[in-house]
Order: structure tokens, then C-alpha cells, then sequence
């Protein structure tokens, strides 16, 4: 699943690509927006929401896309060879020099710039957002501490309490924090995890790499994410796995049982890495 800096690192790229520009081609392959031309529109601003990329155009709408597990924004130069299969594009936005290419992008709309809160409205705090303020830490740490009982890592992926956390930061915060992503919310001090999360995302927003541990190269940039059966970088204790929460929104869910005391079900600790989605 993208995190909020995949998105953020998109949509930074998109706007220096886009905005300003009148479309040569606006071509959306969604069965709902199949008949829908964007040509000649002048895209006036590109903005990410957590994980919602919001492109307007100069026509007063906007184009909503959500990454959802796995898709991703490509811009390459006109003539440049797309690297990706032509039968995963669901949107085409090119300008005299740019070509912005929307794989595997299953969740989109069209709508009226002036209610795109209809669409991203219910969201949590954006941990990166332009506007990020004492005012938000204050209103992101209510709304995580207003189910208690609840389990952390559940709470860190809803996006009603914070927009920006995916799987990965879900996984290192807890490990970082020393509990299981099991434990409940009560466990942990909510400021400092709130404030955790976003300095995580901070730190890899401009970049494609996401380190947590501040190293980068292979096996190199996690604590516990995608490391099942290796064993932990302080402890030296196998590395488990196991699911949380519910299909379908049930999450591989990776932890150190020694550094991250807490509840969990029975983990499974052969090597076995999930299939990640690099930022495009």
C-alpha cells in the first residue's frame, strides 16, 4: 500500500510538470469517465491529501485519484517508452512536454473543484500538510486517543485519524515506539506518536526510498517491515508476522516480540516478503 509520502512525492512532481499548462491530451480510461476529454483544460493546481492526489483544472473541476494497494503516477518525456503494461493505464495527461501517466488508478472522479471535501472531507489531519500546525498535532492527537481500547496499529491506518500512515510507518512506529501493533492506543503517549509518524514521512517525502532506520541499500532501511524470520537489529530475536484486523482490510503486520512487548496472535517467522509498491 503507497504511504502518504508516495503520494506527496507525486504530486510534487506533477505539479512542476503540469501546472500552468494547457493539456495536449487529457484521455481517462475509467469505465465511469471513459467519454470524458480533458484536451485543452490548463491545469491550475496539483495537490495531495493523504493519500489522495487532487489535480484542478482551470475549467472548475478536479480530477480525484486514490493510490489505493497499488497504483502510481509516471511522467515521462513525449516519445519516451511508458514502463508499464498499456492494458494498467486508467489516465493519460500530457502536455507539450510532459506525459503523466496513471497506472493501476482503480478509485477516480471528476468532480466540482468547490466540493472535493465530499471526497476527502472525512479525512484525519495530513501528517504533510502544507498547513501542518500546533492546531493540527492537537486535533490529530484527539482523534487518536478517542478509542483508547483500540488497537494502534488498526487506529495508525485509519485514515480518519490521521491521513498519510500506510503499512510500513504502521510497522516501524510501533517497533520504534516498543509495543505491538496490537496493543491498545492506551499504551502509548499520543503526542509522541503522533509526532513520530509525521517526522517518518517528513524524512522520506523527497525521496523514493523510505528509511525508518536513516540507512538506506537492501535490508538495510527497516526495523521490522518485510524482514519476517531475520532477526532483530537491537535484540537479535526473530522478526514475526501475522495479520491484523479484518478481511478485507486485513494488513500483514510484521513485529520484534522481544522489543515490542504487548498482545499478538501466533507469528509466523519464515522469511516470506510481501510485495511492495516503490514510489514512482
Amino acid at each position: 500500500m503507497p504511504e502518504g509520502d508516495t503520494v506527496w512525492l507525486a504530486g510534487r512532481r506533477m505539479r512542476a510538470a503540469l501546472v500552468g499548462e494547457q493539456l495536449v491530451r487529457g484521455e481517462l480510461r475509467h469505465p465511469q469517465l471513459s467519454t470524458v476529454d480533458l484536451t485543452g483544460r490548463t491545469v491550475t493546481a496539483v495537490e495531495s491529501v493523504g493519500k489522495h492526489l487532487l489535480i484542478r483544472l482551470d475549467d472548475g473541476r478536479t480530477l480525484h485519484t486514490h493510490f489505493l494497494m497499488d497504483g502510481s503516477w509516471h511522467l515521462y518525456s513525449p516519445g519516451r517508452r511508458w514502463q508499464g503494461p498499456d492494458h494498467q493505464v486508467r489516465a493519460v495527461l500530457a502536455t507539450p512536454t510532459k506525459v503523466a501517466v496513471g497506472f493501476r488508478l482503480h478509485q477516480m472522479a471528476l468532480v466540482p473543484t468547490a466540493e472535493e471535501d465530499r471526497l476527502v472531507g472525512h479525512l484525519g489531519p495530513d501528517l504533510l500538510g502544507e498547513h501542518w500546525d500546533a492546531a493540527q498535532e492537537e486535533e490529530a492527537v484527539a482523534r487518536l486517543s478517542a478509542e483508547p481500547g483500540r488497537e494502534l496499529g488498526q487506529a495508525l491506518l485509519d485514515q480518519r485519524v490521521l491521513a498519510g500512515v500506510g503499512n510500513l510507518y504502521k510497522a516501524e512506529v510501533c517497533f520504534l515506539l516498543g509495543v505491538s501493533p496490537w496493543s491498545p492506543v492506551s499504551a502509548v503517549d499520543p503526542v509522541r506518536c503522533v509526532r513520530l509518524c509525521r517526522d517518518l514521512l517528513l524524512r522520506n517525502a523527497n525521496r523514493p526510498q523510505q528509511s525508518t532506520t536513516g540507512l538506506l541499500g537492501r535490508d538495510r532501511e527497516h526495523w521490522v517491515f518485510e524482514r519476517t524470520g531475520l532477526p532483530c537489529r537491537r535484540c537479535g530475536t526473530t522478526v514475526g508476522l501475522a495479520n491484523q484486523g479484518e478481511p478485507p482490510r486485513q494488513r500483514l503486520t510484521y513485529l520484534c516480540p522481544t522489543c515490542q512487548p504487548g498482545p499478538h496472535p501466533p507469528l509466523a517467522t519464515r522469511p516470506a516478503r510481501a510485495k511492495r509498491v516503490q514510489k514512482a
